[in-house]
């Protein structure tokens, strides 16, 4: 079995729990509004995910290398 990411599908996955965990924000009764999400929430999560993909990116070049 072919376990290499390629790029598309990395971003693909990272895109793919992104929408998982806005829907679940969305949809949950927990008193904070679709808009909030989507204005606040939402962003947060695609910078997390873009910092968090560049570092495991880096750390895999680095293991890589050694």
């Amino acid at each position: 079995m072919d376990r290499e990411l390629s790029l598309p599908v990395a971003v693909g996955v990272i895109l793919a729990v992104i929408a998982a965990g806005t829907g679940g924000l969305i949809v949950a009764p927990i008193g904070m509004t679709a808009e909030t999400t989507l204005m606040m929430v939402l962003p947060s999560m695609v910078g997390f995910a873009a910092l968090v993909f560049v570092v495991g990116v880096m750390h895999g070049q680095y293991r890589a290398n050694m």
